[in-house]
């Protein structure tokens, strides 16, 4: 119960300070006060303020050291051991916004929800909206258990779900982008121009036919390592392989298509890896010569769908192609299952044996 303690001022009149104390474990976690004309309005304080006090987690959200969501985000992208680039910038961009000026406490769902109104009345497409949002829920569903932090998780989910049925956010839609032939004679010629021009430039066209004919992601082809070869039986060790449940530790084997083991062998060993080059470096790269080729909408993940695609249209059952791939679901090889067998469109491609030299 608060307490009500009479003092006289200086003018002569009374004020009544209302205290309010609450213990746990014999120690005082909060403590406040409130000083009133009239014992009558002291009371009705107490009353008001224990009340408060007495719902579900109160003390903890007044206890919480006082943050702004930029504040949360620095922690978030600071602490966490793995970030992808893509989130990473996301979240960057959010603190530009006014919601993360907020006070943590005080953003509700009607506050998340104006955050992602005024991403799509910026231009931005549902799809991109909904991604905003998901990076933004992951420092939500974090925030309380790891810094003490009151953002309010609940607030999170319940505007992602009217955001939803607004169709102000959306999932984005699976790309279905292959290179035509034509496109990857282009970019090869492209490419093999430039390394006569510049032999020390990273070697595109290896990179690109390795893509295709691996199936593998950008990051894994820059991150496979000579050890991780195992030549005899024609597959290759990826070291943390994308996984929406498992960040660290995904090492899957995958089997090496021969076109694949051929472009490996023609690599040198200069480096313990066996394309010694950054994700950046070969992104921009693919970037700018399809730019400059005047190809559009094409994107080097692309390589990778064109490659399991490939496996398809040769005849790879759906457990075939993921054991190239390395999908562990099975699911997710269901898109391809419409396409026809109709034989390797790489048959007698001019490219591999010029990126095997």
């Amino acid at each position: 119960m608060g307490t009500i303690s009479a003092r006289k001022r200086q003018d002569g009149s009374t004020g009544y300070t209302a205290q309010i104390l609450r213990k746990k474990g014999g120690k005082i976690v909060w403590r406040e006060s409130k000083t009133f004309d009239k014992e009558r309005e002291a009371k009705a304080w107490i009353r008001f303020r224990e009340s408060e006090l007495d719902q579900p987690g109160a003390i903890e959200r007044a206890t919480a050291k006082s943050s702004t969501l930029a504040d949360v985000i620095d922690l978030y992208t600071t602490e966490k051991r793995e970030i992808g680039r893509t989130k990473a910038q996301c979240l960057r961009s959010i603190k530009e916004y006014t919601i993360a000026s907020m006070d943590c406490s005080a953003i509700k769902a009607s506050d998340i929800s104006a955050f992602a109104r005024e991403l799509l009345n910026g231009g931005r497409k549902p799809q991109t909206v909904g991604n905003y949002v998901s990076h933004l829920s992951a420092v939500f569903k974090d925030a309380r258990a790891l810094w003490n932090v009151p953002l309010d998780y609940q607030a999170m989910r319940d505007a992602q779900a009217a955001l939803s049925r607004q169709s102000t956010i959306s999932k984005s839609a699976k790309r279905d982008r292959r290179p035509t032939l034509a496109e990857l004679d282009l970019i090869m010629r492209h490419f093999v121009d430039r390394q006569a021009r510049a032999p020390q430039s990273s070697p595109m066209h290896k990179i690109v036919a390795f893509a295709t004919y691996s199936t593998r992601r950008q990051e894994e082809v820059v991150s496979i390592r000579w050890d991780d070869l195992d030549e005899a039986h024609s597959r290759v060790l990826v070291r943390d392989m994308k996984h929406p449940g498992q960040k660290k530790g995904n090492d899957v084997w995958v089997e090496l298509p021969p076109e694949a083991l051929r472009i490996i062998k023609a690599m040198p060993k200069k480096s313990e890896r066996i394309f010694p080059y950054s994700v950046d470096a070969v992104s921009a790269a693919f970037t700018r010569a399809c730019q400059f080729l005047e190809i559009d909408n094409l994107h080097f993940h692309d390589l990778r769908h064109e490659g399991v695609s490939r496996l398809f249209e040769m005849g790879r059952t759906i457990p075939l192609a993921a054991s190239v791939s390395g999908h562990r679901s099975w699911s997710s090889l269901q898109r391809y299952s419409h396409l026809r067998e109709v034989g390797d469109k790489f048959a007698g491609w001019k490219w591999l044996d010029i990126a095997c030299q």
